[in-house]
């Protein structure tokens, strides 16, 4: 399919964006756009202008904007080769999507989430930096310099629990027309998501509360007109508390309980009863993360279930830890501080398993309503497991589920689960658990109450947002689970792209800050709540933990206090580069003296120019003395083996006066580090080279007697004199008397002749 063309109307002043979201079990391409603002602030009203851009799905045909590959892309983590056949489907989709002539202006991201995270420093560096070069060098689209987020900016990284929240927080708003509340009363929705491994809220706290908040996050974003507007949230995660890994704590807490309580006397194989568990249900559970104090901990144990939805909220209250110490004034759960919420006038919009708990299997998903719920929750949980079965083949295809099955362990997610065939009998055997896991972190630990004054809201403000939730089929509720609004998922990349075509609006004024993602916009990062995953080049602490049980344990880095590893190796680093230079000390010496004496050579080559009275500045540019060393020393290692003084090769050219009249000579001062030059000349009487005139006539230079041209002695006799010669005339040359003996006497008579003429003049 060729991409399409900008001549179509759809396509006129739109704007495009892409992210690919890397999960776990596949990366999933979105294509988003909008209209630019430029063109917006022309064609429509001041009121409109008072919104953010309109983000919505990037294609003319709506169904066409996404597109899934499987696996993750955490899978290639062994095999990066693979990674570019892997992408090359998404690039395709875009491209047929997106006109050629838009693509250099659209902004491509991928953002890797849970399965990414579980890899090892090492390989996530080497996944990013693959799929960033595979992304640069075979597609068109806009992709950031490297920077210390990674090989490729901003575009290609992994991102954390709570940046999923902070986008998932403005993508909530933006559906539900939270930022269009004034300043003083803002309006903004809470955000909710829960996975298998974490859950996390992101919120606006009052304005009271912000004086008093602790670790909020600048949000910006800017309106159609150019002005911005600023929200402070608060984001936080609790790793371990979501469905999976809390159900994985609470088969443990069972099994724990079950041992202390078992009598030494019973002999016959034991089941226990689990109230969260379909009626008659029977499982094999064993704990992924076991008690090292009990040793009946690792022992796969038979779970029957019961039904008993009070007794399941009972027994899943303690697994919130609300008893642990709060370091801070106001804390939740866990010991986890979070800012006191009014619920009066905070609404809530919960995500993922909020939603799959709620809809998937009691058709409850939207407005909460606590006592429906719970009236739900405990007729489902009573139902004989047999008759949930014969349900469940009537309904199979119905419903979509999700969550990414994450396990985490000790504050680190070391598991991720897929959904396969089954994936609906899993849900079906969990579900009692879930809803009663939901009910306890909304009301105990959140802290959301179950009964609402629905008079407690009836402010104007409150009116409007209960207005706006109506006209979207949705209730007045505290809280409410959601998937879509309209046609448009609720997902953190639209909050990316919230942010991203936000980015792109012209300010109104040239003193506004540009707009960033948040996490971007705090001053010091290394104080803030939410640390970036930066994977390191070489991970020191990865690689010693491998070979630690090698060690000493004085030599660790727990009990020196930083890695032996990382020391050892730049100490390497560092012992390699002193043994380069000492092995080059010879060559960087002669290139500093070279370096020291260029300002001395200067000065000597002008010294020669004035000499011989040539112009400092209209002389050609010194040539350099290496390039003519290569023919000076031959000839003068041959003038050394003829016994000849020999002359220094001048280390500078100068530029000679204009040429003289045919017949006339100037006799210029030779520098005394010039070489010779002698090129042939025809053959006179008694062997001596002859000048030829110009009218033909020819005249002997006698060495012992040299003369001019007009067949004068030349004034000083000296032997330089012979060698100052006119432009356009030939001049001596020695090397074409025959054998170099004949040179060599030649040249010995003329210093013979020279001292002669000495002898004379006294």
């Amino acid at each position: 399919m060729p991409p399409p063309t900008v001549v179509d109307p759809w396509f006129a002043s739109r704007r495009f964006g892409i992210v690919i979201d890397a999960g776990s079990s596949g990366s999933r391409l979105q294509i988003y756009s909008w209209k630019d603002a430029r063109t917006v602030r022309l064609e429509q009203g001041a009121d409109a202008l008072r919104s953010l851009p309109q983000v919505g799905k990037g294609t003319e045909n709506g169904e066409e904007w996404s597109v899934k590959v499987e696996p993750g892309l955490s899978t290639f983590g062994d095999d990066p080769d693979g990674i570019g056949p892997y992408l090359v489907p998404l690039l395709e989709h875009a491209r047929t999507h997106i006109p050629p002539s838009l693509q250099p202006d659209t902004p491509l991201f991928l953002l890797a989430t849970a399965g990414m995270r579980l890899l090892a420093p090492e390989k996530q560096a080497e996944v990013l930096q693959t799929t960033c070069h595979f992304l640069k060098f075979h597609s068109n689209f806009k992709i950031d310099e490297p920077s210390a987020a990674g090989p490729c900016g901003s575009s290609v990284r992994i991102i954390t629990g709570e940046e999923e929240g902070l986008y998932g927080w403005v993508a909530v708003n933006y559906l539900m027309d939270g930022f269009k509340g004034s300043d003083d009363t803002p309006l903004t929705y809470g955000f909710l998501d829960m996975g298998g491994a974490s859950t996390q809220i992101a919120f606006e706290p009052s304005r009271e509360e912000q004086e008093r908040a602790q670790n909020l996050i600048d949000v910006r974003l800017r309106r159609l007109d150019g002005h911005d507007i600023n929200h402070k949230v608060f984001v936080t995660t609790w790793l371990g508390y979501g469905t999976n890994q809390a159900r994985e704590r609470y088969v443990g807490q069972l099994i724990n309980e079950y041992e202390a309580s078992r009598t030494l006397s019973t002999g016959a194989e034991e089941h226990i009863d689990d109230p969260c568990l379909p009626k008659d249900l029977m499982l094999t559970n064993t704990p992924v993360q076991p008690d090292a104090a009990s040793p009946h901990a690792k022992t796969p144990h038979k779970f029957v279930g019961t039904g008993s939805w009070e007794q399941c909220l009972e027994r899943t209250l303690p697994l919130l830890n609300k008893d642990t110490p709060c370091p801070d004034s106001h804390c939740l759960f866990n010991g986890v501080y979070v800012p006191p919420i009014d619920f009066n006038a905070s609404h809530f919009i919960g995500v993922s398993e909020y939603w799959y708990s709620s809809e998937q299997s009691f058709g409850l998903g939207g407005p909460y309503d606590f006592v429906e719920y719970e009236r739900a929750a405990a007729e489902f949980c009573a139902k004989d497991w047999t008759d949930i079965l014969k349900g469940h083949e009537e309904t199979r295809q119905k419903g979509h589920l999700g969550g990414d099955g994450e396990v985490e362990e000790g504050g680190v997610v070391v598991d991720t689960g897929k959904w396969g065939l089954d994936v609906e009998i899993r849900r079906l055997q969990m579900q009692c658990f879930k809803a009663a896991w939901i009910v306890n972190v909304l009301h105990e630990g959140i802290g959301m109450p179950r009964i609402v004054d629905p008079e407690g809201n009836s402010t104007t403000s409150g009116e409007k947002v209960a207005a706006q939730a109506q006209t979207k089929g949705l209730g007045r509720p505290s809280f409410q689970s959601m998937d879509s609004v309209g046609d448009i998922a609720i997902s953190w990349t639209l909050g990316k792209m919230v942010l991203e075509a936000s980015r792109e609006v012209p300010a109104a004024t040239a003193q506004a800050r540009p707009i960033v993602d948040p996490l971007d916009d705090i001053p010091d990062i290394s104080t803030s709540p939410v640390q970036p995953i930066r994977p390191p080049f070489i991970d020191f602490d990865a690689f010693e933990d491998k070979i630690s049980h090698h060690l000493p344990h004085s030599l660790t880095r727990h009990s020196l206090g930083f890695s032996p590893i990382a020391f050892a190796f730049y100490l390497l680093i560092c012992a390699f580069c002193a043994a380069t230079l000492y092995r080059m000390r010879h060559r960087i010496r002669g290139t500093v003296r070279r370096f020291v004496n260029k300002r001395d050579r200067t000065y000597l080559s002008e010294g020669f120019m004035m000499e011989e009275g040539l112009s400092l500045t209209g002389g050609a540019p010194a040539s350099s003395p290496s390039r003519l060393s290569k023919f000076i020393s031959p000839l003068t290692r041959l003038s050394s083996s003829l016994g000849l003084r020999a002359s220094r090769p001048s280390p500078i050219s100068v530029s000679r006066e204009p040429s003289l009249r045919s017949g006339q000579y100037s006799p210029a001062r030779v520098s005394p580090l010039r070489s010779f030059s002698f090129p042939p000349q025809p053959k006179g009487q008694n062997g001596l080279t002859v000048q030829d005139e110009p009218n033909g006539t020819a005249t002997s230079y006698v060495p012992s007697s040299p003369r001019l041209p007009d067949g004068s002695f030349m004034s000083n006799g000296s032997v330089s004199s012979l060698q100052s010669r006119s432009r356009n005339s030939s001049h001596i040359n020695l090397s074409s008397l025959a054998p170099r003996q004949t040179v060599s006497r030649t040249l010995t008579g003329m210093y013979h002749g020279q001292s002669a003429s000495y002898r004379d003049e006294e």
